[in-house]
């Protein structure tokens, strides 16, 4: 195993994961689940509301504790990993990175919509000053041709970004897709490639397999698969999967499995499986936050969840504009009563 190709796996359980338990994360759970990560070997550990730094609100929904509270707890059991978290310029700010290193955060993921890398530029400068591993992140990149996602992927390169992120926020993409735009970003820069897989179409594992063939070396994944949507790859199983592809992580299979079913399957509010309305999401096309709010919104006009996802997919809706769901919504069901 000493030749083999290292893949570095970035777990956001303590992110990701967020959303699909509606951000509520005790200071306990973090420090139990961080702890088992860590233990098991994980490259990277992710902490933060599901949205990122001061992601907690009522329009992405409210943290059950704050920030400071989660990457201290976090921080304190971590003992070989790199705490990470992740930003969106204009929902988290230079002060909350400043509050994140403070408490032990030691890289950030700079996320921005697919086409709009130039609003991280401050994000990342700020984080090479002050020491961080910087990330750029590009979230639904399903949405745009490939030379656009080099476009944006050379954005963050020149800005200082130790790693380009392709994010499939939607798990919209096919794996022709993601080999397409990462093999093109592969070409493009020269730093390393990552790649964040939602299972909506059940292609988390085969897409985050088809981006390191590839060429990427970063890949996300979360225990059990819990996050937005129907989930993120399932890194346990991304782990065996590639010990049998003969690539090497540095993580120790039996641990993460042990975490998953002993520290992150108790506390999960429902099996993490691809139901209707998650397929939906990468159907559609939709950010993968969007479905607790799509379900809402269509008890409250008794609509079918799949009607709105597919409506927000058509007006290619993206992340930020959750609280636009119940206009559609309305919309739709005033449509319907005509």
């Amino acid at each position: 195993m000493s030749n083999a190709k290292h893949i570095h796996l970035v777990d956001t359980t303590l992110r990701d994961g967020s959303h699909a338990i509606s951000h509520q994360y005790t200071a306990e759970q973090i420090a139990t689940i961080a702890a088992g990560l860590d233990q098991a070997g994980v490259e990277f550990i992710e902490v933060s509301h599901g949205d990122g730094l001061a992601g907690s609100s009522i329009n992405y929904g409210r943290s059950a504790i704050s920030e400071e509270e989660m990457l201290k707890a976090a921080s304190s059991v971590i003992k070989n990993a790199t705490l990470t978290v992740l930003l969106i310029p204009g929902i988290g700010t230079q002060e909350d990175l400043e509050m994140a290193i403070n408490c032990g955060a030691k890289a950030v993921r700079v996320a921005t919509h697919v086409t709009e890398a130039d609003i991280s530029q401050q994000h990342i400068a700020m984080a090479k000053k002050m020491g961080l591993k910087a990330i750029g992140f590009l979230m639904l990149s399903h949405m745009v041709e490939p030379d656009k996602v080099v476009e944006q992927a050379k954005l963050f390169e020149s800005y200082g970004a130790d790693v380009v992120y392709v994010a499939d926020s939607a798990g919209a993409m096919l794996p022709e897709d993601v080999k397409a735009r990462i093999s093109a970003v592969v070409d493009a820069v020269n730093v390393p490639v990552g790649f964040h897989a939602h299972n909506n179409l059940t292609l988390a594992t085969a897409n985050s397999l088809a981006a390191i063939e590839a060429g990427a070396t970063y890949i996300d994944g979360t225990c059990r698969g819990l996050g937005a949507g129907a989930g993120n790859c399932q890194i346990e199983a991304l782990v065996g999967v590639l010990d049998k592809k003969g690539y090497h992580t540095g993580i120790d299979l039996y641990k993460i499995m042990d975490v998953a079913e002993d520290l992150v399957e108790p506390i999960m509010h429902r099996p993490q499986v691809v139901r209707n309305a998650p397929f939906m999401l990468g159907y559609a096309g939709v950010y993968g936050s969007f479905l607790l709010h799509a379900y809402r919104a269509a008890e409250k006009f008794n609509l079918d969840p799949r009607d709105i996802l597919v409506e927000l997919g058509k007006r290619k809706m993206v992340g930020g504009q959750e609280d636009m769901i119940i206009d559609v919504a309305y919309q739709l069901s005033k449509k319907r009563g005509a």
